[in-house]
């Protein structure tokens, strides 16, 4: 159920507007389910470890056998604490868990033992880059739920099999305003929140298995006009499908309203074989779900000092991560900010940089080539075959001349196959040191002029560039072991 449904008609006024589609702004608000890391769900102790055989995970309080009482996870309380101290959120010394009605086949119950008027966790915001513009989504709230069972329908001709492994569940559902205004806004979004559960550790971010799952709020208007009417699209999985769902809903929208027809809200499902969203019912609104205080759960009481406490804990942010990276090596908000998309990353800039590499080049290294054979290999960083340590000692190579740019990719291209281990090895068995003999430079240089006799008339003649056509084959001609800041002033001074 969307708790953003107030936000989006209260939307602030004055806000900058995104990229128009086809004439139209696209509104985009998220929630997101978050399954907290925890060992037993959130109101019993029974397991919530993925793969096991249907029913075999739910115990008397997740059946909702009577005389059963709900009794509150601790570790689930710290962890939504957690989140609220990485999004600088307001943590509610007092919060309330209610009751939502409504009926499933995979809800015992009845209802949802969840968090309505006071939250845990209040405000907060989420900074993220699209491209290299920095964008910030404010959040409503995130509070505190019990997941459902699961409805199986694959496995049985002309019925249902319910398995209730997932009820009671730990759950954050995190709620934003409707501040994205295109895909890859939303998208983006989505990526720096899953970055930031996983980093603190409240959550698997597995998306494969529902630990991670987000419903887009989508909706168009005509710049100036009302918010229009929004559809949820539920459970998006991956975030390729999130992205593929969104587009399809925009474009959907505006047909729709283009052909003169209007948007009815709704809940609607994503079906990745056909790349199209269907409604799947007409949307709720709070008030359907007759929310009243649990009578079975005193109010949560958080003290400050377990905030503080927890505080303590926790591992250094991305963002303070990225700002030290700002502060101490002079990266780029945006450089810091693709160096910190996890710890792991995060570790291999680091100890690249203890090894002796220049921060900023090490930067360029890693996301650069190094992020294009994993992205191609589809593998992460802790599975690179160059180590942090060989990174570290290239770019020492590369920052004190000794290897010129080509030189080094060859030498980088040695490490990632297993030629070799070692930089300086690599160096003296390639042979790839660079050329200190100026005679024989400057023979180069004499015959790269004469045989290119055009690119020489017409940089004399105020073509600049076409200096760079000269630096090149003086480059090709040297096997890459001149260095090319020295041919350019070389070949300046000749040809003056």
């Amino acid at each position: 159920m969307s708790e953003t449904v107030n936000t989006f008609e209260a939307q602030q006024q004055g806000r900058p507007t995104g990229p128009l589609v086809r004439g139209y702004e696209v509104i985009i608000g998220f929630e997101t389910h978050a399954q907290l890391s925890t060992a037993s769900k959130i109101f019993s102790r029974a397991s919530t470890a993925f793969g096991a055989e249907p029913n075999t995970q739910a115990c008397a309080v997740d059946l909702a056998l009577p005389g059963t009482l709900p009794v509150m996870n601790k570790g689930a309380v710290e962890r939504a604490i957690r989140l609220g101290l990485a999004l600088g959120s307001h943590i509610a010394p007092r919060s309330v868990f209610a009751r939502k009605n409504y009926f499933y086949p995979d809800l015992p119950k009845g209802y949802q033992i969840s968090q309505f008027e006071i939250p845990v966790v209040q405000g907060g915001s989420v900074s993220f880059f699209v491209g290299e513009e920095q964008k910030t989504v404010r959040l409503v709230r995130a509070h505190l739920e019990e997941d459902a069972g699961k409805s199986l329908h694959e496995d049985f001709v002309g019925q249902s099999g319910i398995d209730l492994n997932r009820a009671g569940t730990p759950l954050l559902e995190i709620v934003t305003e409707p501040d994205m205004r295109s895909t890859a806004e939303a998208v983006a979004y989505a990526k720096e929140l899953h970055k930031i559960v996983t980093w603190i550790g409240i959550c698997d971010g597995n998306m494969q298995e529902g630990s991670f799952r987000c419903d887009a709020n989508v909706s168009v208007r005509r710049p100036g006009e009302k918010l229009g009417t929004r559809r949820e699209i539920k459970n998006l999985n991956s975030f390729k499908f999130m992205q593929q769902a969104i587009d399809y809903e925009i474009s959907w929208q505006i047909d729709t309203l283009e052909d003169g027809g209007k948007i009815e809200q709704a809940t609607v499902l994503f079906n990745p074989d056909t790349g199209e969203t269907r409604a799947m019912r007409a949307k709720e609104d709070s008030s359907d779900y007759r929310y009243f205080p649990d009578p079975d759960l005193p109010p949560l009481v958080i003290a400050v000092d377990w905030i503080e406490r927890v505080k303590a804990e926790m591992p250094e942010l991305p963002r303070v991560m990225a700002e030290r990276y700002v502060r101490d090596h002079g990266l780029s908000a945006y450089d810091a900010a693709q160096l910190t998309q996890g710890p792991a990353l995060a570790r291999y800039f680091d100890d690249a940089v203890k090894a002796g590499a220049t921060p900023k080049l090490a930067s360029n290294w890693i996301t650069g080539e190094i992020a294009r054979r994993l992205n191609a290999q589809e593998i992460g960083i802790e599975a690179a075959p160059v180590s942090a340590a060989q990174l570290g000692q290239l770019v020492k190579r590369i920052a004190d001349g000794t290897l010129p740019n080509n030189a080094a990719r060859q030498v980088f291209e040695a490490l990632w196959t297993g030629e070799g281990s070692d930089v300086d090895a690599i160096i003296e068995a390639k042979d790839l040191k660079p050329m200190n003999d100026a005679g024989a430079l400057d023979a180069i240089l004499d015959e790269v002029i004469a045989k290119n006799a055009k690119n020489v008339e017409e940089y004399r003649g105020g073509k600049v560039k076409a200096l760079n056509g000269l630096v090149g084959q003086v480059m090709k001609a040297s096997g890459g072991k001149a260095n090319p800041a020295q041919v350019t002033e070389l070949l300046k001074a000749k040809l003056a």
